[in-house]
């Protein structure tokens, strides 16, 4: 008989290393708020005291339901980025705080500073972006195509229903080196596309700016260059406020003259494609040098994108501005519209080209250009934990089962023999379990195949094996079980 074993599809998590298949059943309840946030329970302390057993805020336990989810979507995300030939590197949690501190902006507020440990003044990482920057110029290296999924820490403002939190992971794909204009850029808008549709999403936009742009923009309405990233950071918050609340931090925080910023406000309200740009080339902005070149990228990236048959999904927007200090040329970010989620999570994915940071941490500045995208995980986990209710938290793909007693030395020389071949398979830890019981297990648990031994089974070499879902039963020879299993699991787990 033909052995399937090695056309089974299996997925490789990019966090432990485990084989996955398809992920007992998750229900609402599982995914409720209170298993999110644990409520504040009280228990005993060893001196008598009370502590307080519930995770720290914005940080949060997760059910093997939850975990399910959560893993199907890494795998997915994995299997994209090493599609594109990135390679996978790590970087610690924490990094020396100066390496941090200076390359967020206004959001350096956010970062988690440790004590002292021992002389290092350290801090959580932020990103993993900055780590990656200082990754690079440790290492020396003229060019590199990575990702990376790691946890990362922010002292932000918590919102469950969006997805926001103080412990998250981000799934990074970045790319360092020369390269021609626009390539990986429009790369990295294909990426997007590609991971929002692969867990499918389809009603969503892609915004595409450039820093240049907006620096031309400012210059050209009278901001002093002192004021381009305070100016900067008030524009980047107009995806979650009206133009008249932004235009007043503007004028009352930022000291900005009203006419400056009533001028801003006409031009970075406009939206569009290649008509856009050029609109804009044929307008008095086209006289800025920083404009000019920024609407040539903008145009290649464009062209590029149609090539990738990704374009429909992207929108010129001369609104975005993405926030962080160490952005140089184009930025995109990623939003779901409504009909995608159950309510406005925000940005789902956003990134774009920082070609001086890895020239902060370099032996005397050494430049490496850079851009990269980072996926907004944690939001899509909230969407598609409320999407997913029948999900397999378990990976067991045969229950060893007996209804005779004074089995349970066969049943685990049965269970040794499927693990050795590489089965994920289970049985219940009792001597002489019913065999109700053990059907019972198995349909809760999703477990497609059940291996049944009985006196008769072992008198004649083989094995009873039961399909879970149809109740179809056949011998199969001991020497084939394998082989059938295979068979069996191949048309029983749905794909991922």
């Amino acid at each position: 008989m033909i052995t399937l074993k090695r056309i089974v599809p299996k997925v490789i998590s990019p966090l432990s290393n485990q084989i996955i298949y398809r992920l007992p059943v998750m229900t609402k309840n599982d995914l409720s708020d209170s298993n999110v946030i644990s409520p504040p329970v009280k228990g005993k302390a060893k001196e008598g005291g009370k502590i307080s057993l519930k995770c720290p805020k914005g940080m949060r336990d997760y059910t093997p339901a939850q975990m399910a989810v959560r893993q199907m979507v890494f795998d997915k995300i994995h299997k994209c980025f090493r599609k594109h030939g990135a390679v996978q590197i790590d970087t610690p949690v924490m990094e020396l705080k100066e390496i941090l501190t200076g390359k967020y902006g206004e959001d350096s507020k956010l970062i988690y500073e440790l004590e002292d440990q021992g002389g290092e003044i350290l801090a959580l990482r932020y990103d993993l972006t900055v780590p990656f920057a200082r990754y690079v110029a440790s290492k020396k290296l003229q060019n590199i195509k990575r990702y990376q999924i790691a946890r990362v820490y922010r002292r932000d403002n918590i919102s469950i229903a969006k997805g926001r939190f103080r412990e998250f992971y981000q799934c990074d794909i970045d790319f360092a080196g020369e390269y021609e204009a626009m390539l990986p850029d429009s790369e990295c808008v294909k990426i997007v596309c590609d991971i929002l549709k692969e867990m499918g999403m389809n009603n969503f936009t892609i915004k595409v700016n450039h820093r240049k742009i907006l620096d031309g923009i400012f210059e050209y309405c009278g901001v002093p260059e002192s004021e381009f990233r305070p100016i900067c950071s008030a524009v980047d918050k107009l995806d979650k406020e009206p133009w008249e609340t932004v235009k007043q931090e503007m004028v009352e925080v930022k000291k900005l003259d009203p006419a400056v910023a009533d001028k801003i406000g006409v031009l970075i309200q406009k939206k569009g494609l290649l008509d856009l740009v050029e609109e804009l080339e044929k307008s008095d902005l086209s006289q800025n040098k920083n404009v000019t070149k920024g609407l040539s990228d903008i145009r290649l990236l464009l062209e590029y994108c149609e090539l990738y048959n990704c374009v429909d999904h992207v929108s010129f927007d001369l609104s975005l501005a993405r926030g962080l200090d160490y952005y140089t040329g184009v930025i995109f970010e990623a939003v779901l519209h409504p009909d995608e989620s159950d309510e406005n999570v925000g940005s789902v994915a956003g990134g774009g080209r920082y070609d001086n940071l890895v020239g902060m941490f370099a032996p005397k500045g050494r430049s490496i250009p850079c851009v990269g995208v980072s996926i907004g995980i944690e939001r899509l986990f909230a969407i598609m934990e409320r999407r997913m209710q029948n999900c397999r938290t378990s990976a067991v793909q045969v229950m060893v089962v007996s209804g005779q007693k004074g089995m349970l030395r066969e049943r685990m020389k049965l269970l040794n023999l499927l693990w050795e071949s590489d089965v994920n398979a289970e049985m219940l830890y009792k001597a002489n379990p019913k065999l109700l019981t053990q059907f019972q297990h198995a349909e809760t648990q999703g477990i497609p195949v059940l291996a049944i031994l009985g006196e008769s089974e072992l008198a004649e070499g083989k094995v009873k094996l039961r399909n879970t879902a149809t109740k179809e039963e056949e011998l199969v020879d001991r020497d084939n079980v394998v082989d059938r299993i295979w068979e069996m699991v191949l048309y029983t787990e749905p794909d991922l």
